[in-house]
């Protein structure tokens, strides 16, 4: 099983206890709302969203991952490495992404986790670049980005709801660097 540890923070597969935390991450407006047209998601569609990260772990040898508190065992949020299938444009590119409970906002677990996921990507599972597709005016996304030293790579829009989307990227050798 793939975990990482940071230290503050535990990067796992998903369980069956992960479900009803992050359906209730899910089902507020303000974590959602810069994520797709920014719906809440209810526990019947988090399950799928569970369901499907796992599959792209065993298609793909990456995924996102759940993302607990080392200290206390709850459930934050996730973090991980998934192809961007509603983006076809950034194709073959992995994509890193993350979604916190509004509550783990402003201490650094964002950053923390996004940066083990990050080294995980280039050495671990030998990725030569890493895409963020993020949303114009998420700034708490775009503050995450600076401190992984992701540069904009150019500016798009989402294609089936219009808004501007920048894509940010890291290749290995600019991380090494």
């Amino acid at each position: 099983m793939t975990e990482i540890r940071t230290p503050r923070l535990l990067l796992r597969r998903w369980t069956d206890d992960d479900l009803a935390p992050m359906a209730e991450i899910n089902s507020d407006p303000e974590v959602m709302r810069w994520i797709g047209d920014g719906s809440v998601r209810d526990l019947a569609e988090t399950a799928e969203d569970i369901e499907r990260w796992e599959e792209e772990w065993d298609e793909e040898g990456f995924g996102l991952f759940a993302v607990e508190l080392l200290a206390s065992g709850e459930l934050i949020g996730l973090t991980g490495l998934s192809l961007p299938g509603d983006l076809p444009e950034v194709l073959p590119d992995v994509q890193i992404s993350w979604r916190l409970g509004a509550q783990f906002w402003g201490q650094g677990y964002a950053s923390e986790a996004a940066q083990a996921v990050l080294e995980f990507a280039l050495q671990d599972r030998g990725l030569d670049r890493v895409v963020a597709v993020n949303r114009l005016g998420d700034e708490r996304s775009e503050n995450v980005l600076g401190k992984l030293d992701m540069v904009l790579d150019r500016e798009t829009k989402h294609p089936e709801y219009g808004f501007a989307l920048n894509i940010h990227s890291i290749d290995l050798t600019e991380y090494e660097g």
